[in-house]
Order: structure tokens, then sequence, then C-alpha cells
């Protein structure tokens, strides 16, 4: 999965037995050295949210401090800068599916989008993507992209590449607008393509997705949410949690040409919207089983924040005693393994800002 490294030590192979043993122990102590903790940047400000509806100028500021914290960064155009540049193309990818109100909400977006304007990003380099057209002018996004000249873009929409293919002994039912489905025939596939989206338009990815349960993954968050989004025949996936755990993993890591990973590689950026939590339900809006948080978290690694997040669902569905568990998903277990994230809790690190 990985590019093979070049083989420079066999020259110098001999030459190592020559080394005095304190050098040689140092070497192995450097190896054992783990990576760097992730870091998880919470910024909370209860005043930004009204009822169900949000403060969008306080929302602007909880986004730009918290991309100021997350980065290092003096400023939030450093921010943004560390992390894209104004030659790529931007793909800031929501949930919009449950709505504008469950899903993610469009005053997070709007901040992100001004932010990487300031940065001085082309608006035609700005494109705010989903499953499809239909679901992101539903939610209302269409308004958005107009003010700012940024696009929209569907998945389905952009149509599917053929030529990059998820294949798996789980056998899918096609629908309309899966690549190989053909009306009055037969539709079973053990194939799906990944969206020409990100195959021929997208060099980065920003992730801002809201605060949701899932019933198979836990969280509808950014490992599950960039997946769905991407590929066709991808209902298969969702058959049980043992088969999710295994694809969504396996999808992030697809690979181009250059071995670069269409989705894992080119994420730069995960931003939970939990100004709201909904710990019931999975896609759509369900307002009584919700309760406000008035957060905003940020990190570089999405399988640490969705484990966060399901952290977070847990204890409000404890807090108000309801009857509901679910046995742990592996996916994230199995996405770390393949290096995508960090999934275990103690190799975290969280900082909190209250406003």
């Amino acid at each position: 999965m990985f590019p093979e490294k070049p083989n420079h030590w066999l020259p110098s192979f001999a030459l190592a037995f020559c080394l005095p043993l304190a050098e040689a122990q140092l070497g192995q102590a450097e190896e054992a050295v783990p990576p760097p903790k992730p870091r998880i940047v919470l910024v909370e400000d209860k005043s930004a949210l009204r009822e169900f509806d949000v403060d969008n100028a306080k929302v602007a500021e909880m986004v730009n401090e918290g991309m100021r914290r997350l980065t290092g960064r003096p400023s939030a155009t450093a921010a943004w800068l560390s992390l894209v540049t104004p030659a790529d193309t931007v793909g800031i990818k929501v949930n919009s599916v449950p709505g504008p109100i469950g899903g993610t909400r469009k005053a997070v977006v709007d901040a992100v989008v001004r932010g990487l304007l300031e940065a001085r990003l082309r608006p035609d380099r700005i494109i705010i993507w989903d499953q499809s057209l239909a679901s992101l002018r539903a939610a209302g996004y269409d308004g958005l992209a107009k003010r700012h000249g940024v696009r929209l873009a569907g998945s389905l929409d952009a149509g599917w590449d053929e030529s990059v293919v998820y294949e798996s002994p789980i056998v899918g039912t096609l629908v309309a607008g899966d690549l190989d489905f053909k009306r009055g025939e037969e539709n079973a596939s053990r194939k799906s393509h990944l969206s020409r989206l990100l195959t021929g338009e997208l060099t980065r990815i920003i992730s801002v997705c809201p605060l949701i349960n899932h019933n198979q993954a836990g969280v509808s968050g950014h490992v599950v949410g960039l997946v769905d989004g991407s590929m066709d025949n991808s209902r298969r996936f969702r058959l049980d949690s043992s088969t999710l755990s295994v694809a969504v993993p396996e999808i992030l890591a697809l690979e181009d040409a250059e071995q670069r990973r269409y989705l894992g590689d080119r994420l730069v950026l995960n931003i939970t919207d939990a100004l709201f939590c909904q710990y019931l339900g999975q896609s759509k809006c369900l307002l009584h089983y919700t309760t406000s948080l008035g957060q905003l978290r940020f990190s570089t690694d999405p399988v640490a924040l969705d484990v966060f997040s399901i952290e977070e669902l847990k204890r409000q569905r404890k807090r108000l005693e309801v009857d509901y568990s679910r046995p742990d998903s592996a996916l994230y277990k199995n996405a770390a393994l393949i290096q995508l994230g960090v999934s275990d809790p103690a190799r975290r690190e969280v900082v909190e800002i209250f406003r």
C-alpha cells in the first residue's frame, strides 16, 4: 500500500557491524520513539447558540481561534496557509443530508470559506461538496456558494471514475446513478468507483461534519462521511458493522499512480461541528434527540477526532439515561493499523478553550 523505499542500506550493510555498541543502542532507542500525539482543539462558546440557530459572527471567531491554536500560527490566515496553498483546489466536505439544522451548519462552512478567501485562494478553487447537488441545495448551500463565488459539487453529479475501483466480495444492488447500473437488467456488482471530483480535481480536502450518531460506526463523522460521499455502490458496506469497518479504511487508502492516497493523503483538516449533538438517529435531523454543546473541534487526525466524538455521544446518552448500547466498531482500530490516524485515546492531546 505504501511506496517501496529504495534499498540504499545495501552498500552500508557490512559497515553497520562496525558501529560501537553504544551507538547502535542509541539508534534503536531513536527508532522506538512513538510519533507525536495528535492534537484536538475544542473551542466552546455557548453564547453562539440561539435555540437551534447560531450567531454567525461568534462562530467565525470560534473557527479563527481554533485554527490558530491547532496550527500554532499567529493569525488565522497564516493558519490556513500552513495547510493549503493558493495553488490548491480545496474541497470542503459537508454532511448536507440531515438538512440545514441537523447537518453541517452553514455558519461553520461560511467561516471556513472566508478564511480560505482571505488566504488568497481563488473562489473557483474552493468547492463545497457532498454526495449530490440535490442534497446540498436542499440544505441551502447554493446561496452561500453564490454569495462567495465558490463552487458546489456532488460526487454523483461529477460522475464516477472507471479506472479507480474498490472491489470486495460483498455484492451490492446497483441503483440509478451508479456507474454500472443498467435499467431493466439485473444489477448486482462487487465494484465501487471513486468520484471524478476526487480523482480529477481536489488536491486538498477539509472535512466539516456535524456531531451525529451512526448506528454501525458510532459516529457519522469524518472517516465514514468521507467514504460515503465519495463512492458509488456504497450501500453494500452498510450491511453490518464488520463490513463497514473493513471497507472504509481500505477505501481511504486507495492510491493513485504516484502511490498517494486519494482520500487519506489529501485530507488536511477536520472540523467537528458540535454546536449541537444528536445522540440518536443517523441520517435524519431528530431534534428531540439533540442537545446543545456550543462547541467546534479541530484536528488534522480524523480517526482521533471521531473517537473523541463517540465518547461524547456515549456521555450524552449516559447523562440523559438513554437506553442504547452497541458494541464499539473495529473501524477506527483498523484505520489506525494502516496509518490513517490514532485510535487510542491515551495517545492524543486535547486543548480546551472556553469563551
